[in-house]
């Protein structure tokens, strides 16, 4: 089942803190789309995924994250 995400994303500052959490979040099963807004610290992913996984793997990459509510 397709879901989309909204993510509040903390701790990145530069154009490379946005490619590591776009890129972690690329990395997750099901994933099949992410748009990552620096100036707003959001992301944005669609596909056949878990939200726990998601945030998960943007904390493993060293970033803050959390559920926007009424996004999921």
């Amino acid at each position: 089942m397709k879901t989309n995400a909204e993510l509040k994303i903390g701790g990145m500052t530069c154009g490379h803190c946005k490619s590591a959490v776009e890129e972690a979040l690329k990395d997750v099963n099901g994933v099949t789309e992410v748009v990552v807004d620096l100036e707003n610290a959001k992301a944005l992913v669609s596909g056949d995924i878990d939200v726990q996984v998601l945030i998960d793997a943007v904390v493993e990459e060293g970033y803050e994250a959390s559920a926007i509510q009424g996004t999921i």
